[in-house]
C-alpha cells in the first residue's frame, strides 16, 4: 500500500504505550493496532484528529505516501 502509516514512531517519541494511546482517543487497541500496522482501509477524519491531538503531532507526522516500487522492495 502507497499508504504508509507511523504511528508507531509517534508513539515512541512520546514514549506513549499503545493501550494509553487508545484510551485518548476513545478507541480499542485492537482498532489502534489495525491502523498502526497499515492494514486499515480507512481513517476517520475525527480518528486522525484526536490521534494528533493525543500525540501533539500533524497528520503529516502518522502518515506518509510511499511510491509503489519502494513499498515493495
Amino acid at each position: 500500500m502507497p499508504i504508509a502509516v507511523d504511528i508507531d514512531v509517534m508513539l515512541a517519541r512520546r514514549k506513549m504505550s499503545v493501550g494509553e494511546l487508545a484510551d485518548r482517543v476513545g478507541i480499542t487497541p485492537a482498532n489502534l493496532a489495525v491502523l498502526k500496522n497499515g492494514r486499515a482501509k480507512a481513517v476517520r477524519f475525527a480518528t486522525l484528529a484526536a490521534l494528533c491531538e493525543a500525540l501533539e503531532c500533524q497528520p503529516g507526522d502518522l502518515l506518509r505516501w510511499e511510491s509503489e516500487d519502494a513499498a515493495e522492495g
